[in-house]
């Protein structure tokens, strides 16, 4: 690891980290011309690359890896830019399914430091902010994709989509996975403002998928395509999928089988590489996403597509890292995501004793997660992560299963403690699931895989 890789996580994690902080109350202090003027004075790399935008409540970090894996198995250099990490910052920039090395984290933040300083100094004489924690990791990314020659990439949103840092790009295609009830602090409390937050990364001119399905969601969606003359194709009229949940759970060769057939091509039917049918979901819309690519002229073969799903590897989505008991960890962290969680343990896993180990951040439906959740599980554990300050107290956990009349509810003050005991109250044939949280998720994860550093990348909770 090079001398400078801790300074380099110092003069990053020193910024303004809404990650940390939770986002900001008023969208009114999110703004994209501070992120223009950083990209500026790296030379604009965004406008070097060929983007493929995406969105979404939910399936979007899903929905990118599938679409990135096949276009790299077609064997074009694909980048892929996601938020959060699980365990280290440069996962964030992958290319090909590698994520960045320290090295390269270390000359991009060399790159990115004098523009920042730069703004920096603009900031005092005009009392603005300077570029923040994610703005500077977002452009650290797309200069990182060019260094790397990626002919295409896939870019997640962080947030929202309006205002988000990523939403300086012209994409060659833009993607809206799905939309339900989350941030709505920040993006508005009906589907139908939550739509139009992540309709504005849709760009004049070019073309987008929906998977969007809620009535009130999709006319919104509908209506700001129109407005901006998008061609726009749809879950259910320009393209259609089965799912096929595993045959045997948890020992079969794959999480399940979809279907999919669009306006374009029969894709047949394809392994799916995750669990649940909210995956198969995500694979229509990866595989419609790669139909529009191809009339752009980014093909993509039936064979590309399926040993791309067979290579892929998504930690923290319903990820099996244990047995006797088994042990699932998914980062599901809104209602929408504990439902689906909910339902994929329903439908591909045996109907085995189950031990929750459960936690979350300050600003989610801790009840709405809950409500999801409870009725697949015998035995709660409460527990909260280490590394951010957002998580909820156990005890405030432990208090909302009892509302719910939810099965019995124990305490445990971090990750270990909590595996440690669901180990002991759940039997061997058993199955325990860590969630409500991609943070929880990570910390779980690193616990369970024998990592000696779950987290350099953060500083820890003090």
């Amino acid at each position: 690891m090079p001398d400078d890789y801790q300074d380099c996580l110092d003069f990053l994690y020193g910024r303004l980290n809404y990650e940390r902080l939770g986002m900001p109350r008023h969208p009114g202090e999110l703004r994209l011309g501070r992120m223009r003027r950083l990209l500026r004075l790296l030379g604009d790399p965004h406008e070097q690359l060929r983007i493929v935008h995406v969105a979404g409540t939910k399936g979007k970090g899903s929905t990118s890896a599938m679409l990135a894996a096949a276009l790299t198995a077609s064997g074009r250099r694909t980048g892929q830019f996601c938020s959060p990490h699980l365990h280290r910052l440069e996962e964030r920039f992958t290319v090909d399914g590698r994520a960045a090395t320290c090295d390269e984290l270390v000359a991009l933040t060399a790159a990115v430091r004098p523009a920042v300083a730069i703004l920096d100094a603009d900031t005092v004489r005009h009392w603005r902010r300077g570029p923040t924690f994610f703005e500077i990791t977002t452009a650290m990314g797309l200069l990182h994709f060019v260094r790397r020659g990626a002919d295409v990439v896939v870019l997640e949103v962080g947030l929202g989509g309006r205002l988000d840092s990523t939403n300086v790009v012209r994409p060659v295609l833009s993607v809206v996975t799905s939309i339900s009830f989350d941030h709505t602090k920040l993006l508005g409390s009906t589907l139908g403002a939550i739509a139009a937050e992540k309709a504005g990364i849709l760009k004049r001119g070019t073309p987008a998928v929906s998977g969007v399905d809620a009535p009130e969601a999709r006319a919104t969606i509908e209506r700001v395509a129109a407005a901006r003359r998008v061609p726009l194709r749809q879950l259910g009229r320009d393209f259609r999928y089965d799912y096929e949940p595993p045959a045997q759970p948890l020992c079969g060769p794959t999480a399940g089988r979809v279907t999919v057939r669009t306006w374009r091509t029969d894709w047949r039917t394809l392994d799916l590489p995750l669990f649940g049918a909210h995956q198969a979901q995500n694979a229509a819309v990866a595989l419609a996403s790669l139909d529009v690519l191809a009339e752009r002229g980014l093909e993509v073969s039936q064979a590309d597509v399926a040993r791309g799903f067979a290579a892929l590897r998504w930690p923290a989505r319903v990820e099996v890292v244990g047995q006797d008991p088994w042990i699932v960890i998914d980062g599901a962290h809104n209602v929408a995501s504990a439902e689906a969680l909910a339902e994929t343990l329903r439908s591909c896993f045996p109907p085995v004793s189950r031990t929750l180990v459960f936690g979350t951040t300050r600003d989610k439906d801790l009840r709405g997660q809950l409500r999801a959740l409870l009725p697949q599980f015998d035995k709660v554990i409460a527990t909260r992560y280490l590394e951010n300050p957002r998580s909820v107290a156990p005890e405030e956990v432990v208090d909302a299963v009892r509302e719910l009349n939810g099965p019995e509810a124990w305490l445990a003050p971090g990750p270990s403690e909590a595996l440690e005991l669901a180990r002991r109250l759940t039997r061997v044939d058993g199955l325990i699931c860590v969630t409500g949280s991609l943070f929880l998720a990570a910390e779980a994860r690193a616990v369970l895989l024998g990592r000696d550093d779950p987290s350099p990348t953060r500083p820890a909770l003090t």
